[in-house]
């Protein structure tokens, strides 16, 4: 069987509500317990593991799968290979040219950056009797200091790390990988690290855009990469209480599948959910795009075990909710690897929607889809997803489509033609909302009328399933796009705050106009790329999600440019309200900006609390100590 991907899944998830309309027993899992179960305490069922296909290695030099990445052609036509994805195979026209119009730049299909990979890897620092102790008990799998897997687990996905992956080198990466398969290797693994003071850093997916995964660089200890994959199972799932254990190590796109195999979802489901891990989620705090029907992170969030210098912290059960005084566990939302290594979470479960449906809706302008999504905000009732893109981005969609064929090509002129000329619509104004719909046929059909009635309100216009379904899909390829559009000299990344409805549109636009200003007073080449969308909504605000990008062909430092750049968004998102982030983390990407935000008897007690539950800093990943960033690329 082959494992679905990330689009897969969806019409894993879609079929799954069908069948549960018309499997009795599965519907009868779903819904709930009969007299008979309850009360009787057993209700635990343990799942098979995860089936994991030969299809589905992943690159280390670049994002996601090793089969997929954009490619140019000398006619500047651009195809996505493999064949995981809608795109795949596609022939993409307009995407190259259109880059090259809207940033004023000379990009080209044969004008690359050539670079070579790997790099320069540091010789590891070992610690002999550490590593003679491990080999000593573990297979011999499960400890390498191979140089490749060594790098790769040193550093994550901003543009800098992989910037330095492909044209510099990390200056310190972990010194040895290690593969726990259990709760109690973890044990046995921090108590030698205690004994031979020796650095533990955990890693999941290697997704994280903060530079948490980057080592220190004065630390002369060995630094050892705790690799959790292998503890990937759902251990248990309770289809009457709806709740499922899942390790650490269990990544995002099996989560979904098998959950959804026994008529589940925790509808957990971040931009990097087919390459993502349970732990990791917890660890930096995450949030998903359907949120505003299942929750953040921290609303799915029951329990977690968590292996620290002090021992196993964990629980005797996980119940609805609690009243303990302090609670140890969420210590661990947001951690991101410092005070220990997650094992194991309780999170919720849903049933599978018995139906899911796309939408979309064309505004006349910005303004009015975020006085659309306030208004929508205020109904409590919200759609699974709701995404507002802004114009830029909304073109950039709209580059990303294959050339139309045979009738297409007559439907799309007459769409256009109907959307700027009867509608009158402006094609450099006009932005769209993506809608995700779940829930049961009479949730679903409710919020239909409801977002569309209320769309009217502001001019909006439906714009039908296919096009919601594009839009949502197309998250999946923008940190392929990224890689992609480095090789011919574009840096480009994302970065995200939270803000309130009230601060909402002054802050897009002057964090717009303060890169701009930035671009300019740099002297840099071409003009910026600069969009954004509005991506999760709360009562009280909304997260909005940057893409800035530059060409960097001919400037001194790119890297370290482009990370100017960024704090300068930064600084100017949060004089406007903006929080320091909504889902990304601090990592040591914005560890200087800690005392921006938080006062010195806060910054004193997550000093404390790091001393007293790890004084000897086994877990030193550096993460979120406030002060200067020093500059770990060369």
């Amino acid at each position: 069987m082959k494992t679905p991907n990330a689009f897969d899944t969806e019409k894993l998830l879609a079929s799954g509500a069908r069948v549960l309309s018309t499997a009795k027993k599965l519907k009868s899992r779903l819904t709930g317990a009969g007299p008979s179960t309850l009360g009787t305490g057993n209700t635990r069922f343990v799942p098979p593991p995860p089936h994991i296909g030969k299809d589905e290695e992943e690159s280390d030099s670049t994002w996601g799968f090793a089969d997929t990445r954009f490619e140019a052609r000398p006619d500047s036509t651009v195809v996505l290979s493999g064949k995981r994805y809608t795109l795949s195979g596609e022939v993409l026209p307009t995407l190259m040219p259109w880059v090259r119009g809207v940033m004023s730049s000379d990009i080209r299909a044969d004008d690359r950056n050539p670079w070579s990979f790997p790099p320069q890897i540091p010789e590891p620092v070992k610690s002999e009797a550490f590593e003679q102790a491990l080999r000593g008990s573990w297979k011999v799998d499960q400890v390498s200091d191979e140089a490749r897997a060594r790098l790769r687990r040193g550093h994550g996905h901003t543009q800098e790390e992989m910037f330095a992956i492909k044209y510099g080198k990390l200056t310190r990466i972990p010194d040895l990988v290690v593969f726990p398969e259990s709760e109690e290797q973890v044990v046995e693994l921090v108590g030698l690290a205690q004994t031979h003071n020796v650095v533990l850093i955990p890693y999941g997916g290697g997704t994280n855009v903060t530079d948490a995964l980057r080592c220190p660089v004065a630390e002369t200890r060995c630094i050892v990469s705790v690799d959790m994959r292998r503890m990937n199972r759902i251990l248990w799932i309770d289809p009457v209480n709806r709740m499922a254990c899942i390790q650490a190590g269990a990544v995002g796109r099996h989560i979904m599948t098998q959950l959804a195999e026994h008529g589940f979802t925790m509808g957990h489901e971040p931009d990097s959910v087919e390459f993502s891990t349970m732990g990791g989620w917890v660890a930096t705090h995450a949030s998903g795009m359907k949120k505003n029907r299942y929750g953040n992170i921290e609303d799915l969030l029951l329990d977690v075990t968590v292996v620290g210098n002090q021992g196993v912290l964990q629980r005797n059960q996980a119940a609805p909710r609690e009243s303990v005084g302090i609670d140890p566990r969420l210590w661990m939302l947001g951690s991101e690897g410092n005070l220990g290594i997650i094992t194991q979470c309780v999170i919720k479960l849903f049933p599978l929607p018995e139906v899911q449906k796309y939408g979309s809706v064309l505004f006349p302008d910005f303004e009015l889809g975020c006085q659309f999504m306030y208004e929508l905000a205020c109904t409590g009732d919200w759609p699974a997803s709701v995404r507002l893109m802004d114009n830029l981005q909304f073109q950039f969609g709209q580059a990303l489509k294959p050339a139309s064929k045979g009738w297409k090509v007559h439907k799309s002129k007459v769409e256009k033609l109907y959307v700027t000329k009867l509608q009158g619509f402006d094609p450099n104004q006009m932005t769209a909302l993506t809608l995700v719909f779940e829930g049961s046929k009479r949730e679903v059909a409710a919020q239909e009328e409801l977002v569309y009635s209320l769309a009217k309100k502001f001019n909006g216009m439906p714009a039908g399933g296919e096009n919601g379904e594009r839009g949502y899909q197309l998250t999946y390829g923008i940190a392929y796009i990224r890689d992609f559009v480095m090789d011919h000299w574009v840096l480009a990344e994302s970065f995200e705050t939270s803000v309130a409805w009230s601060d909402l549109t002054t802050l897009v636009k002057n964090v717009k106009q303060k890169l701009y200003d930035e671009h300019k007073a740099l002297g840099l080449p071409g003009v910026p790329f600069v969009t954004c969308r509005v991506t999760q909504i709360y009562e009280t605000g909304a997260c909005v999600y940057f893409y800035f990008a530059y060409y960097y062909k001919g400037v001194e430092n790119p890297t370290q440019v482009y990370h100017h750049l960024e704090n300068a968004a930064r600084v100017e998102m949060m004089r406007c309200g903006g929080s320091l982030s909504h889902h990304h983390g601090i990592g040591k990407l914005r560890q200087h900006f800690m005392t921006n935000i938080m006062s010195q008897a806060g910054l004193d007690m997550q000093k404390a609390l790091k001393n007293a539950v790890d004084p000897q800093n086994i877990f030193g990943t550096g993460n979120q100590t406030a002060g200067r960033r020093a500059g770990d690329y060369a």
